[in-house]
């Protein structure tokens, strides 16, 4: 018989992921309290019942708790979600070491890796808090906006221990989210965090008004870079094709709320790096992960031309045209990743 869900959670982070989850939970009659590093914001949040910030419109529920106390916004958890940003997290959760109830296990719902260390989110959890917090992902084609106008999506709860997915999954589960389970972590983590470099691609494509063909394209090949990467980093093949792979791929390059494709739009337009970031409040992701793929990809020694090109258009002024004009004119060869007489292809 499956483990009951989870009925206290602690969800550290107000961003829009953060709430909507926050408002899920609390339908579910979960008790929730919200926790941010900005003690005038939460307030706000509270008092007006709505975060005008990050996800406005959506009127929060009365039950939502908040609490900027470090040392008291975990007591009582049974799990802890952890929605901070990729390159926040190693210095938030420093700060709330000592406060993180001994055994209590956190679910990220963070996507993105770290910048020097070429962490994953879940790997910064265990270099900061240790191997004995237990930790899990959640992860999939989820934007925000969309879960809080209760359209259909779906997630999945990535853990090494079978019990603890099952446990995510029957709390996150409502009748406008399936959750499905997943044990490939690391492919889970990969894949969300690559595919907002791929993202921004889309949106520099959207910008210049490359059209359908060339996004096409972009998603296909885009694919075969992070299924390269992940492969090489020992990620499980099956991963890629499913809905923290493909899944959240297309959702992110083609929706007109992703942070990541809107920023690379702004880009394609013709913005600098600085405007098309300022243009938003929320954390554009993928412009740290890129740097974090591109020094991954010379590590493990894997070909990733479009993130290359997105790197070289962010960070070393390349003119987008010419980004695109390169990528064009790459040497002609087979398609990888595809059936043949000798079976699939994964160089």
């Amino acid at each position: 018989m499956p483990q009951s869900e989870f009925q206290n959670v602690s969800i550290m982070g107000d961003g829009g992921m953060g709430t909507v989850v926050a408002m899920l939970l609390c339908e579910k009659g979960i008790a929730t309290r919200m926790w941010g590093h900005d003690a005038r914001q939460l307030d706000e949040m509270a008092r007006k019942r709505e975060n005008k910030r990050f996800l406005p419109g959506y009127p929060l529920p009365s039950p939502l708790a908040f609490d900027s106390e470090d040392a008291r916004v975990m007591v009582g958890a049974d799990v802890i979600v952890s929605a901070i940003p990729c390159q926040y997290m190693r210095a938030v959760w420093s700060r709330l070491k000592a406060h993180v109830p001994l055994g209590v296990p956190i679910v990220s719902v963070a996507k993105g890796i770290e910048n020097r260390t070429l962490l994953r989110p879940t790997q910064i959890l265990t270099d900061v808090l240790g191997e004995g917090t237990p930790k899990a992902v959640l992860s999939g084609p989820t934007i925000a906006d969309e879960l809080a106008r209760r359209l259909p999506a779906t997630a999945c709860a990535a853990a090494e221990d079978e019990g603890f997915a099952v446990r995510i999954q029957r709390t996150f589960t409502c009748p406008w989210l399936r959750v499905y389970r997943n044990p490939d972590v690391v492919g889970v983590e990969l894949a969300g965090a690559m595919k907002n470099v791929i993202a921004i691609a889309a949106g520099i494509i959207d910008g210049i008004g490359a059209g359908d063909n060339a996004k096409a394209a972009l998603l296909a090949r885009g694919l075969a870079e992070i299924r390269r990467l992940g492969l090489a980093m020992g990620a499980a093949e099956q991963t890629f094709a499913g809905l923290t792979g493909l899944g959240d791929l297309v959702t992110t390059c083609i929706s007109p709320f992703g942070r990541n494709r809107s920023f690379g739009e702004r880009i394609g337009q013709g913005q600098t790096l600085a405007e098309g970031r300022d243009a938003t409040d929320s954390v554009v992701e993928g412009i740290a992960t890129c740097e974090s793929v591109v020094a991954l990809a010379s590590r493990y020694q894997v070909e990733m031309p479009i993130t290359r090109a997105v790197y070289e258009v962010l960070f070393e002024d390349k003119p987008v045209q010419s980004a695109i004009d390169d990528l064009m004119s790459r040497r002609l060869k087979a398609e990888s990743g595809v059936l043949g007489s000798g079976g699939i292809r994964t160089t």
